[in-house]
């Protein structure tokens, strides 16, 4: 059964940083993997994409520059590098995945076919 785990979630001030890590589970090979977040009353917005084969990494334009995503095939994780915080990146966070299909637009959620639960980000002064 394919999974989506995500950790690294929680409280920092603002300026700060916090890594999050998505480990799949359960299927040999994603075409994307990307994060999303979802503040209360908003819509789900794609904040950054990485294709798994070592091709491009996409940005949300509110994350560029202080977002980073990275992809390691021996752990089959993705990592959410996320610095300078500010009380406008909290949310609840999920992590996705594209398998058994093509990824064309890492950053829209209706390409993914899987979906973590989701770790909380709380930014505060």
């Amino acid at each position: 059964q394919t999974q989506l785990a995500e950790s690294g979630g929680g409280s920092v001030q603002i300026g700060g940083s916090l890594r999050l890590s998505c480990v799949a589970s359960g299927y040999s090979a994603s075409y994307c993997m990307g994060w999303f977040r979802q503040a209360p009353g908003k819509e789900r917005e794609g904040v950054a994409g990485i294709y798994t084969s070592g091709g491009g990494t996409y940005y949300g334009d509110s994350v560029k520059g202080r977002f980073t995503i990275s992809y390691s095939n021996a752990k089959n994780t993705v990592y959410l590098q996320m610095n300078s915080l500010n009380p406008e990146d909290s949310a609840m966070y999920y992590c996705a995945a594209v398998f058994g299909r093509l990824c064309s637009e890492p950053l829209i959620p209706e390409q993914y076919n899987y979906w973590g639960q989701g770790t909380q980000v709380t930014v505060s002064s």
